[in-house]
């Protein structure tokens, strides 16, 4: 019965957390930027935001957005975090598939326990993997941005990809370390 709620608390937190590492890698509210302090960079409509996919202005009762297009000429931390989120995102789709196989509920004809273990441990680890990923870009970005920039804040992009990033990590590991071992797999294809 535990190995069985903590599958089902693995799967949960994993996909809440794939789901948020999506959200991330779509947005463009990864740093706030400004020259001068807050209220400065509002009076003179100055405060802007810069993401992956876009550079943004954010002025009164407007938001500007400028896309960054031209690949030869981006920085290589924005198409390395690109790549690290998007392999985040495309690994996300195996593991919560290979999840849902593994779950209590579902059965896959006769096979044994032990396929249902391994596919459970395959997930866990594309899980952690994806996790990674997102930990490294999210970290990375806010870095090397401060090179170039002034920054002032975080956007509300870099904590979603945090809490994303930080529930798969949890979801990866208890399926991989907490959700049982083969032989309850085995009871349980048993049943």
């Amino acid at each position: 019965m535990v190995a069985t709620c903590l599958q089902v608390v693995g799967f949960v937190t994993s996909f809440v957390g794939w789901i948020g590492i999506i959200v991330t890698t779509s947005t463009n509210d990864w740093v706030v930027t400004c020259g001068y302090t807050i209220p400065t960079c509002r009076k003179l409509d100055e405060l802007g935001s810069k993401g992956l996919w876009a550079d943004c202005v954010m002025a009164t009762g407007l938001y500007h957005c400028k896309p960054l297009v031209d690949i030869l000429i981006l920085p290589g931390y924005v198409q390395a975090c690109r790549a690290l989120m998007i392999a985040a995102s495309v690994l996300g789709l195996p593991a919560i598939l290979l999840l849902l196989t593994v779950l209590p509920c579902i059965r896959m004809g006769r096979e044994p326990g032990v396929a249902k273990y391994r596919r459970a441990q395959l997930a866990g680890v594309l899980l952690i993997l994806l996790a990674l990923c997102a930990i490294v870009a999210t970290i990375w970005f806010p870095v090397c941005a401060h090179r170039e920039t002034t920054i002032v804040s975080f956007g509300y992009s870099l904590y979603a990809g945090w809490i994303g990033a930080v529930l798969c990590l949890v979801g990866g590991c208890v399926i991989l370390c907490c959700a049982g071992d083969a032989q309850s797999f085995v009871r349980k294809a048993g049943m």
